[in-house]
């Protein structure tokens, strides 16, 4: 399923719910997973509505839209790094595939990321975490404080230096979630807007082995097969076995988004910075905005921001560049990160006949989604997956 059918392979007409009864395929939920998967799936023909009250709203409205295995990479998650570097290399013809079906440019980068240092207890333990890379992709050779400089000038001069990932890109989220929106209704594809309260899944009193979706406000709608890309929130719903969902939970992460000049833009490439043991990025936009993220916190489902949270951020990206100080403060919002307990996803089939579920991306949704995509549909299309998925099934929590 990596390769993209050709537009002649595709219905050139209208896909019409199977029947007149309901739709090839149904997902709930349209964050950037959910779309993802929905758009792919139309791609090869299939009926396809995705559901969500408001799309593209929650995490991955939130999200900075780095897609950095490398540098995000962890001992503790040294697992889910072939996963993460396989979507990457998927990334440049996934966004090809988006503008061909009108959903324009999504702000992919190349410019990739500089990892600094803010003082000498940071350069150490940036030093070791250079070194554990290694292990997954030499990153570049450690450079000083005034190397550092002179990639990106407005550093502070005080950073004690630092080392280039090459090979990291970025996109604009929220480009993406629109591109997502239109390249879906492009392929035919629906957009339900409403939530899905509970489901009905094929067996006992329901014909035709169909699975029912209950929505918002008493509308229903049947499904061949259902996809759950819940993000935090799937335990709202009803109906769904203890065997279709995954062991999420909510991690609750502050995004803050400052204004400047895009015809002077601060930085000319992705910033992550540590200060005092703390983690901060600073993911410059072409429209002169800096993403400053993020904070992680554990602790139910609150999606407002606490002002301790914000405030440092705010203080650790002005110590790594101060000319963020005059920048407007142009949006402040905290989302939930939906994440399972190795911090893997949850990718393929479930359980119960017909049932997918593509769910527990935690802080690489962008990054994997790609590879989310073609693992589910390969699911829904009686496929094998990619074999990097293999091992990301829900089986592997007992």
């Amino acid at each position: 399923m990596g390769n993209l059918p050709e537009q002649n392979e595709l219905p050139s007409g209208p896909a019409r719910p199977v029947d007149g009864s309901g739709y090839d395929v149904v997902v709930v939920g349209g964050g950037v997973i959910g779309l993802s998967v929905g758009w792919w799936a139309a791609r090869t023909g299939r009926s396809v509505a995705v559901c969500d009250p408001a799309p593209g709203q929650g995490s991955s409205w939130a999200a900075a839209g780095m897609l950095a295995p490398l540098s995000e990479a962890s001992p503790a998650e040294a697992h889910l790094y072939p996963l993460a570097a396989d979507s990457l290399r998927r990334w440049p013809a996934f966004a090809a595939a988006l503008a061909d079906d009108g959903g324009g440019d999504v702000g992919l980068r190349t410019d990739g990321t500089l990892v600094v240092a803010a003082g000498d207890d940071d350069r150490r333990a940036l030093a070791e975490l250079r070194d554990r890379m290694a292990a997954f992709d030499p990153p570049g050779d450690w450079l000083g404080g005034g190397a550092c400089r002179r990639l990106e000038p407005a550093l502070h001069p005080g950073v004690r230096g630092g080392f280039e990932v090459a090979g990291d890109l970025q996109v604009d989220n929220r480009a993406v979630l629109a591109a997502l929106q239109s390249a879906l209704a492009t392929r035919q594809g629906e957009l339900i807007r409403s939530a899905v309260v509970a489901v009905e899944l094929a067996g006992g009193r329901l014909p035709g082995g169909r699975h029912r979706v209950h929505l918002d406000g008493g509308a229903t709608v049947e499904a061949g097969w259902l996809v759950l890309a819940t993000g935090a929130g799937g335990h709202t719903i009803g109906g769904v076995p203890a065997g279709c969902q995954p062991p999420v939970r909510p991690v609750r992460g502050d995004i803050v988004r400052l204004q400047g000049d895009p015809g002077e833009p601060v930085l000319g490439r992705v910033v992550r910075a540590q200060v005092d043991g703390r983690h901060v990025y600073l993911v410059p936009r072409r429209n002169g905005q800096v993403v400053v993220g993020a904070t992680s916190e554990e602790g139910g489902y609150r999606t407002t921001s606490r002002a301790g949270a914000v405030h440092d951020l705010l203080h650790d990206a002005v110590t790594v560049v101060p000319e963020l100080a005059e920048l407007e403060l142009a949006e402040v919002c905290a989302r939930l990160r939906p994440a399972t307990p190795d911090n893997g996803p949850v990718l393929g089939p479930t359980a119960a006949e017909r049932v997918a579920v593509a769910a527990g991306h935690y802080r690489n949704g962008f990054l994997l989604a790609p590879v989310t995509a073609a693992a589910v549909v390969a699911t829904v299309c009686n496929e094998e997956m990619p074999a990097v998925a293999a091992g990301c099934g829900a089986g592997r929590f007992g």
